[in-house]
């Protein structure tokens, strides 16, 4: 495992599951064996004040509820020489992969695609918070049909120019991106992340992308271009009227989550197809032959006994989780920033878990320190209640 960690926080690291603008994914293991997907953030990522914005979305991220369709996020240290995340491991495919390696999919299976992650970002939304960097990478389709990935990774997403020209980040996330995230506008809403799954149900029924191009740049100007329409070539011809919807070029123009879900339940009923018979037929024609997951598998002798080794808690004792420990202190004023310009981050609480919303603590939390989740939503509820123009 040459230069692969052994340990990332509480978790024994088995391999690298691959890389890209953000950073290195692993695949680890908890102490009890269960695997989880460990991504490591890229070192020019790290700057205090990007800390600060992911130690919030890390927090609130845990609270997600209600969707089988984005992984759960399980634990991160934003504050960690280079920060970390856990999520669940979800064994499969992406819909990239699955496009390139396949071929596109049937209308009825992208209208199935399109009402399921519809429901996945809906929870997302609820919680307050924005995926961001949707696009088919970060869609695994597996044996319980698709998953959103690379969830709760919000706060690393700069819209900056800089940033849309990191090598290996800008293929992948611009053809994705939508107008107003592609110009560096400072503010997005959830209009974003319909614009992106909108890219995203055209590459399953397309295999190609709205806008494309040989360079980042080239590819930018396209999509900030009102005057340059959408590629729509190849799409069934009962999909384009909701692509066009989905890929407008003002967000409010793109219809809501919910309006995305009845248009699909309407393909689905034009086809004659049932939304349960749908999805199982998504997870037959994008699983079959897959072989079993490394995950699964057993684990040699010596990883076992690493992982026997690295299970015992550090001396002194170890919290549960690196966010409920007392956070990093807080950025200069010179150095912090508005939260304006992550404005997800200031929807008021209604959406939060029940428990969190009622401050039960937390096992392992310090004793006399409330629940981290409950900190800071506090401090939104408040920072919300003071800006009117929010």
């Amino acid at each position: 495992m040459s230069g692969v960690p052994t340990r990332i926080g509480r978790y024994t690291v088995a391999r690298a599951l691959g890389s890209g603008g953000m950073g290195e994914v692993y695949l680890a293991y908890t102490p009890a064996g269960d695997p989880v997907a460990v991504k490591v953030i890229r070192n020019d990522k790290l700057d205090p004040v990007t800390r600060g914005r992911f130690e919030k979305e890390a927090l609130i991220a845990r609270t997600v509820i209600g969707t089988n369709r984005v992984a759960r996020f399980l634990d991160a240290d934003p504050y960690a020489d280079r920060p970390w995340l856990a999520m669940e491991y979800v064994a499969g495919r992406t819909l990239l992969a699955c496009v390139d390696g396949g071929g596109v999919l049937p209308l009825p299976l992208v209208a199935s695609l399109g009402a399921l992650l519809s429901e996945g970002l809906t929870a997302v939304h609820a919680a307050g918070l924005l995926h961001r960097d949707l696009k088919p990478q970060n869609v695994i389709l597996g044996s319980d049909g698709p998953m959103i990935i690379d969830f709760g990774l919000g706060a690393f997403m700069d819209t900056s120019q800089e940033t849309l020209s990191h090598s290996g980040m800008i293929i992948g996330t611009v053809r994705c991106m939508p107008p107003e995230q592609a110009s560096g506008r400072p503010q997005v809403t959830p209009a974003a992340d319909v614009y992106a799954l909108g890219t995203v149900l055209l590459y399953a029924a397309t295999g190609h992308y709205p806008y494309d191009g040989t360079r980042w740049e080239a590819i930018a100007a396209q999509v900030t271009n009102a005057d340059i329409a959408p590629d729509l070539s190849g799409a069934p011809a009962a999909l384009v009227p909701l692509l066009e919807s989905m890929l407008a070029h003002e967000p409010e123009d793109r219809p809501s989550l919910a309006a995305i879900s009845n248009e699909c339940a309407s393909i689905l009923a034009g086809s004659g197809t049932a939304p349960a018979s749908a999805r199982l037929a998504l997870i037959a024609h994008t699983t079959a032959g897959d072989p079993p997951s490394a995950a699964g598998e057993p684990l040699s002798a010596s990883f076992e006994k690493l992982l026997q080794e690295q299970a015992a808690p550090a001396e002194g004792g170890e919290r549960v989780s690196p966010l409920d420990g007392p956070g990093a202190a807080e950025p200069s004023e010179d150095e912090a920033e508005p939260d304006a310009d992550n404005p997800a981050m200031l929807l008021p609480e209604p959406a939060m878990a029940t428990e969190r919303q009622q401050g039960l603590p937390r096992a392992g939390s310090p004793a006399g320190r409330p629940p981290a989740s409950r900190r800071v939503a506090g401090e939104l509820r408040a920072q919300y209640a003071a800006d009117l123009a929010l």
